[in-house]
């Protein structure tokens, strides 16, 4: 029997996702036997904010080792929350599959009382550690008190009956891999929050040249996620962003159409801009690319410096 090694993070999280990736190719490749390696990440042991090592210039905190990994054939296979790769792999490195997207929101979690975004009493502390998340909450509620929060799915959910906290928006995507829907008190809309480019999917990373794993991979594909995620990336790529950056991002298709709709906010709030595009779904990219050079031309990039300042 054949043994396909795959990378990982070792968070619940990673780890919930990728049992799910191997469960899903084992169902295509049952004669192959496929091993989970963890692997430690610099975003995994820094006790830095993330924001602080966006602001170094940091980037793939979350996937570099992984990376590293991979090309040094310690692993075949990577998987990755899409989100957090940045829009260009290192040399000798390709995103061969991305497996169908799960919910893209954002939710909110609260304590009694404190279950609706909207309907949070003025001075509500709020907890996150996305800074799209925070120049959102401060454009969207200035009057709320936006508090950072890190650490893994439990620990920020166990933040909640801390006392510092009475409310925190996470991702609906890593509540429903880890079995864990039952705590959202309400997923926001994106019309009111754009999550961020690429949220809700996942990537499986392999060696260029190693078409054996592309093949394997490739198995689990979705053409629709890839043409929505394509759009989102090649719009946060235009804008010269990284996943840290305050850039939120959605495509959906209808009818062979794609709109994407993309936010840039400031860290402050004072200041937001929010455009669309929409096309053939067969130039997503190009609609990407459209739409990054339209929200430039109207001062994006300042927002996004002012960020990592």
């Amino acid at each position: 029997m054949r043994t396909v090694t795959v990378g990982t993070r070792g968070s619940a999280l990673a780890l919930a996702q990728t049992r799910w990736v191997v469960a899903r190719l084992k169902e295509e490749w049952p004669e192959t036997d496929f091993r989970i390696q963890t692997i430690s990440t610099k975003g995994d042991r820094s006790r830095e904010s993330l924001g602080a090592l966006a602001q170094k210039g940091d980037k793939g905190f979350w996937v570099k080792e992984i990376e590293d990994a991979l090309l040094q054939k310690q692993v075949d296979i990577a998987v990755h929350s899409l989100k957090d790769l940045p829009t260009a792999q290192p040399d000798g490195l390709e995103v061969s599959s991305i497996p169908k997207r799960v919910d893209a929101r954002d939710v909110l979690i609260g304590r009694e009382g404190m279950k609706k975004l909207a309907d949070l009493p003025e001075g509500a502390r709020i907890g996150t550690s996305s800074v799209r998340r925070k120049a959102f909450l401060r454009a969207y509620r200035p009057d709320l008190v936006v508090k950072d929060l890190r650490g893994n799915i439990d620990t920020r959910l166990a933040a909640i009956g801390g006392g510092e906290y009475d409310a925190i928006i996470l991702a609906a995507a890593g509540l429903i891999r880890t079995e864990q829907r039952h705590r959202i008190d309400e997923f926001v809309a994106p019309d009111i929050l754009l999550p961020a480019p690429g949220q809700g999917a996942l990537a499986l990373e392999t060696r260029a040249d190693d078409d054996l794993n592309i093949e394997v991979v490739y198995a689990i594909h979705d053409h629709l996620t890839d043409d929505r995620i394509t759009a989102e990336r090649e719009f946060l790529a235009g804008l010269g962003a990284g996943c840290m950056a305050p850039v939120g991002a959605h495509a959906t298709i209808k009818g062979g159409v794609l709109l994407l709709e993309g936010w840039v906010g400031g860290v402050d709030g004072r200041k937001v801009i929010r455009a669309e595009s929409s096309g053939d779904v067969t130039e997503c990219a190009e609609l990407g690319a459209e739409l990054a050079a339209d929200m430039l031309a109207q001062g994006a990039q300042e927002l996004i410096d002012a960020a990592h300042s």
